[in-house]
C-alpha cells in the first residue's frame, strides 16, 4: 500500500487532548513558579521602589527569553530521558560535569539562604520565633520528598506556588498611574551604574542555574515521551508569562505606593516590604496575604532548588536520583536533599538578618549564566537526536538570545563597580 493511501489518523478530541496535558503539566509550572521565589520577590520590589516603572518593560521582554531557554531543557529531557548533569558527563565528559555542577552547588546555596530568610522574615512578622519557623518549614519539606512520589511532590509544590497570586490581586488594587507606567517603562538611565546592577539582578531573577537542572531532570524522572513534547512545551508557555505577571505585579505595586514619595528608598527587610506593597488592605490583611504569598514562594523554591542541588550531583556521581526510588533504594539523593534543607536553615538561623543578600544573589547568578546557557545550547547542538537538534534559523535565534542575555547580566553586573 503506498504511504498517500495509508489511513490517517484523526485527530484527538479536544476533551482527550486536555486530559493529555493535564497529565503533563507540572515540571514547567512548578519550576517557574518556583522562580518567582522570595529573591525574586525582593528584587522586583526592590526595582519598583528604587526606578519606579523603569524596570517593568525589562519584565515583559524576559518573557520570551525565559521560555526560550527552558524550553531547551523540556526538550532535552523529552528526547533523551537523561538528565542535565548526566547528559554533560556523557557529552563532553566527567570534567566538564563537575564544573557545571559546581556553579549549581553555588546558586543553589544562596538560593537557599533567600528562601529560608524569606520564611523566618514572615514568622517574625507575625511573632513567631526564627527558629520555630525554621524547624517547622524544615520538618515539612524533609517530610513532603522523604515519603512522596514525583507527581505528589509536584501537586504540592503547585499548590504552595500558587499562594504567589495574590500578589496580582494586590497590584489590581493598587493606586497605579497608567499615564506615569507609560512614561516610565520609555525612560532608560543608561549611565547609571545602579540601574544596571538591578537590570543584572532581575536578569539573575529570571534565569537562574537550579531551573535547568531541575526542569530537565523532572522531565525525564516523570518520563514523559515525544508524543506528549508539544504538551510539555505549553507547560512551559503558560508558566514563564504566569511567573513574569507575578514579577511584575510586585515591581508595579513598589513602583506605585512607594516611588511617588520616596525617591529611590531600598527596601531592605521582609517587614519593610510587606509595609510598602500592602498599604490598602490595612495592616493585618495585607500582611496576612504578603505572608502566604512569600511563603508560598519560599516554600516551592526550597523544594525546586534542593532537588536540582539532589538531582545534579547524582547525574555527576552516578548514584541514584530518582524521587521514585524510595529512600533506602537512593540514600544519596534524599541525603543530598536533607543537607541543602537543613544546611540552609542552620544558616539562616544562626546568622544575622540576610533578606539585604537576596539583590546580590540574583546578581551572582547573572555572572554564571555565561556557564549555564553556554552548556544549554552545546547539548542542544550536539547531544539531541539530529531531527531535534537546534540547526537553521532558531538556531541563530537562541544564539543571539542567549549571547544578548548573558552580556546584559554579566555587564549589569559589574558596572557598578
Amino acid at each position: 500500500m503506498s504511504s498517500s493511501s495509508q489511513p490517517r489518523s484523526s485527530p484527538l478530541p479536544g476533551f482527550t487532548r486536555w486530559l493529555i496535558f493535564l497529565g503533563v503539566m507540572g515540571p514547567g509550572l512548578v519550576v517557574m513558579l518556583a522562580d518567582t521565589d522570595v529573591g525574586s520577590v525582593i528584587t522586583a520590589a526592590q526595582s519598583g521602589a528604587q526606578w519606579g516603572y523603569q524596570l517593568l518593560a525589562l519584565q515583559l521582554l524576559l518573557i520570551p527569553v525565559l521560555y526560550v531557554v527552558q524550553e531547551l531543557t523540556v526538550r532535552l529531557g523529552v528526547f533523551t530521558g537523561k538528565g542535565h548533569g548526566e547528559l554533560i558527563r556523557e557529552t563532553f565528559g566527567a570534567g566538564w560535569a563537575w564544573i557545571s555542577v559546581l556553579g549549581l552547588a553555588v546558586a543553589t546555596i544562596g538560593a537557599l539562604l533567600t528562601e529560608f530568610s524569606g520564611i523566618a522574615g514572615v514568622g517574625e512578622l507575625f511573632g513567631v520565633p526564627r527558629v520555630v519557623s525554621l524547624v517547622l518549614a524544615v520538618a515539612f519539606l524533609l517530610v513532603v520528598v522523604w515519603t512522596g512520589t514525583y507527581r505528589r511532590v509536584e501537586r504540592i509544590a503547585i499548590a504552595l506556588g500558587l499562594f504567589e497570586l495574590v500578589f496580582v490581586w494586590v497590584a489590581l488594587r493598587s493606586p497605579v498611574d497608567g499615564g506615569a507606567m507609560l512614561r516610565g517603562m520609555t525612560k532608560v538611565p543608561w549611565h547609571d551604574g545602579e540601574y544596571w546592577y538591578l537590570v543584572a539582578a532581575n536578569i539573575g531573577a529570571v534565569i537562574m542555574p537550579w531551573m535547568v537542572f531541575y526542569q530537565q531532570s523532572a522531565v525525564a524522572d516523570k518520563k514523559l515521551r515525544p508524543d506528549q513534547y508539544r504538551y510539555a512545551r505549553w507547560d512551559t508557555a503558560i508558566g514563564a508569562v504566569l511567573t513574569q505577571i507575578i514579577m511584575a505585579s510586585v515591581l508595579v505595586v513598589a513602583a506605585a505606593t512607594l516611588a511617588p514619595t520616596h525617591a529611590r528608598a531600598p527596601l531592605n527587610t521582609v517587614g519593610q516590604i510587606a509595609d510598602a506593597l500592602t498599604p490598602a488592605l490595612g495592616p493585618e490583611l495585607g500582611r496576612t496575604l504578603f505572608g502566604l504569598g512569600i511563603l508560598g514562594a519560599a516554600m516551592v523554591a526550597a523544594i525546586v532548588v534542593s532537588l536540582a542541588a539532589a538531582w545534579g550531583f547524582g547525574e555527576v556521581t552516578g548514584y541514584k536520583h530518582s524521587l521514585e526510588h524510595r529512600p533506602l533504594e537512593a540514600p544519596w539523593f534524599y541525603v543530598m536533599f536533607s543537607i541543602g534543607v537543613i544546611g540552609g536553615a542552620v544558616i539562616v538561623g544562626i546568622a544575622p538578618n540576610l533578606v539585604a543578600l537576596s539583590v546580590g544573589v540574583e546578581v551572582m547568578n547573572a555572572l554564571l549564566l555565561p556557564l549555564v546557557l553556554g552548556f544549554l545550547v552545546a547539548l542542544a547542538v550536539r547531544a539531541l537526536p539530529p531531527e531535534h537538534r537546534l540547526r537553521g534559523l532558531y538556531l541563530w535565534v537562541v544564539l543571539s538570545v542567549v549571547v544578548v542575555t548573558s552580556a546584559l547580566g554579566v555587564y549589569g553586573a559589574v558596572s557598578s563597580f
